[in-house]
């Protein structure tokens, strides 16, 4: 027991006040260097506010047999929402990474993942806009892109994604070993940029995403310039019609890889524009996206994402 000295004596039981400040900071957890906040800390239901009214014919995938829900990822700086399907019984599965479209994990996402799940894929969709806002109920494409998607730096998504694979690599599951990425629009970007950057993935599938574009300090290299660093296989799927991605940046991007002689496959398909696979949108092109997705299958069989 330690003393405190008052009017020039000592008294029992009382801490002096350095001691008593140690031990309050003690009870405080040190603060994360970069922290950032997370804005988003639970999925919103339903479609994003920007892509309404849903077209009639939108797929819905039940949940009968599956183990389908949202979940939180251990991630460096704290726990970032999540959605995982997976077949409800069995395992350890093959894993799929889900990257979301600028509309974040909205309910095409999640549907996305259940449809994976039913073909015995452990699939999982990150929220990866979490720190930086909520799209969801954003109704106008521009101010998604200007409040929230460009200040989402690439370092920061492939840190995520890493991190994400690890958290499952601790859940028996998903067999990381045979570890799968797809993404759409937003997504088909990332899906180019992290078979660049990971040595776990297996192989990739890219849904129209973005080739060339400005760069910044959040988004520093595109995906032609990463061409020569593809460590895994990627098959990319490009609309014909795609006024954002012209066909011309695709065949550029084809002639990168096959310059660097990366395996790869390019599909475009010349009556579809752009976000092709989009069922619950005016763009959904069901002939397309059907062959689309079963190539999709066939590459992740090809390269023992299986």
């Amino acid at each position: 027991m330690r003393y405190a000295k008052r009017n020039g004596r000592r008294r029992r039981g009382a801490l002096q006040w350095p001691v008593m400040q140690e031990h309050a900071d003690s009870l405080v957890p040190p603060p994360m260097e970069n922290r950032r906040q997370f804005i988003v800390t639970k999925l919103a239901a339903g479609f994003a506010a920007a892509v309404c009214p849903i077209a009639a014919e939108a797929i819905h995938t039940d949940s009968d047999g599956l183990a389908a829900s949202e979940i939180r990822v251990a991630v460096r700086d704290g726990e970032m929402p999540a959605y995982r399907a997976m077949p409800a019984s069995g395992g350890p599965f093959p894993m799929v990474l889900v990257v979301q479209e600028i509309f974040g994990v909205h309910e095409h996402i999640r549907d996305l993942c259940r449809r994976l799940a039913k073909l015995g894929y452990f699939a999982i969709a990150p929220e990866l806009y979490a720190r930086q806002g909520d799209v969801a109920g954003l109704a106008n494409i521009q101010e998604i892109i200007s409040k929230v998607v460009s200040k989402v730096p690439d370092e920061q998504v492939m840190a995520d994604l890493d991190d994400t694979v690890a958290w499952a690599e601790k859940h028996h599951h998903a067999d990381t070993s045979r570890l799968g990425i797809t993404g759409f629009c937003w997504g088909g970007r990332v899906v180019w940029l992290y078979a660049a950057h990971s040595t776990k993935l297996k192989c990739g599938a890219a849904w129209y995403g973005q080739i060339k574009g400005e760069v910044s300090a959040m988004r520093p290299r595109t995906a032609l310039e990463l061409a020569p660093e593809m460590k895994a296989p990627v098959i990319g799927f490009y609309g014909g019609k795609d006024q954002g991605i012209p066909v011309e940046q695709v065949e550029q991007m084809r002639e990168a890889l096959k310059e660097a002689n990366k395996p790869a496959e390019i599909r475009i398909y010349p009556d579809a524009g752009h976000a092709f696979n989009a069922d619950y949108r005016p763009s959904y092109n069901e002939a397309a996206a059907k062959d689309a997705w079963s190539h999709m299958l066939a590459w992740f069989q090809k390269w023992g994402v299986k």
